[in-house]
């Protein structure tokens, strides 16, 4: 071997050393991130852009891509079982799904590819049954649900054309009606939203439904002022996420962005105004559901790869 060849391979061993020194760091550092995981029973079905609800000790995930469109299945925590509902009047997915007054509501979503629609379905545990409500103004999928002093609102999302749209639209279940309100500044897809006292995060998500276009955004509403509020932005950029509130805090799991499918949980605290990291999920994942039991978090389903993958994993964190 001359000199020049010898340079050459030690300067490539002192970059492979520097590489796999790098990765046992950053290991070691993900180790020792607060938080524990723990892997349930596995969904039934394989899906992906689904929504879950927490009601009555149950967790609900709902709709999806594959063949299991109009399905709903029901997890019960404490047998660590599931078991089948009655499905959704229509396939859908990318739906919005919110839970109030021991009911499960279903908003928006997509029917065949992305065909948007202005749905809004009730769901009744107690007699397994669904019923068809007021439409929603705006037709959208991959839109995002928030609950506030009794009212669903209804916040961005993407409608047929796959252009977004800043509709925030207020729902009155005990009316059966809906109402217009200040729209959300950055329009935005496939974003999560979590509610702290009174007031609501639009957190993530994508531009006109593009991964590779994903953002970080923050704001926060507030229906009694009627404004929205930048607020520090998520530290991953990604879209396709979950959130859950715990404790004060919003905690947003997974997702995907150009970078690929997110392992992530950060959490924001409004009081404190800061974001911070948490023990990844066991698989990283988009499209998936989140839903408090008690004081851990169920995050279920979604794709492991970006674009239509699927997935029934089961995993639960407790901060």
């Amino acid at each position: 071997m001359n000199g020049e060849h010898a340079t050459l391979l030690r300067s490539w061993l002192a970059i492979l050393g520097f590489a796999v020194l790098f990765f046992l760091s950053n290991q070691q550092l993900l180790a020792q991130l607060p938080g524990k995981w723990q892997i349930r029973a596995p969904m039934p079905s394989a899906r992906t852009e689904v929504a879950a609800a927490a009601l009555g000790g149950k967790i609900y995930v709902m709709g999806g891509y594959d063949k299991g469109g109009d399905l709903v299945e029901e997890y019960d925590p404490a047998k660590d079982s599931w078991r089948q509902r009655a499905p959704l009047p229509q396939p859908l997915h990318h739906i919005g799904a919110a839970v109030m007054n021991g009911k499960v509501y279903v908003i928006g979503g997509y029917i065949s590819g992305i065909g948007a629609v202005d749905t809004v379905y009730e769901y009744d545990p107690g007699m397994d049954k669904w019923s068809a409500k007021k439409t929603m103004p705006t037709a959208r999928g991959a839109l995002a649900v928030g609950i506030i002093g009794g009212k669903i609102f209804a916040i961005g999302g993407a409608g047929s054309n796959g252009k977004n749209t800043n509709a925030n639209e207020e729902y009155d279940a005990a009316q059966d009606r809906w109402t217009k309100r200040a729209s959300l500044p950055t329009p935005r897809d496939h974003h999560a939203i979590g509610v702290i006292d009174g007031k609501l995060y639009a957190i993530g998500g994508r531009l006109n439904g593009r991964h590779d276009r994903s953002i970080a955004d923050n704001e926060v509403y507030d229906p009694s002022t009627e404004r929205w509020t930048p607020r520090p932005a998520l530290p991953t950029v990604r879209s396709g996420i979950a959130a859950a509130t715990l404790n004060g805090r919003i905690f947003v799991f997974g997702g995907e962005s150009g970078r690929g499918t997110h392992r992530e949980v950060e959490s924001y605290d409004p009081t404190k105004n800061r974001w911070e990291r948490w023990a990844p999920m066991p698989t990283a994942r988009h499209g998936l559901g989140a839903a408090v039991i008690n004081q851990s978090i169920y995050v279920i389903s979604g794709g492991p790869q970006p674009g239509a993958t699927f997935s029934s994993a089961n995993e639960v964190f407790t901060p």
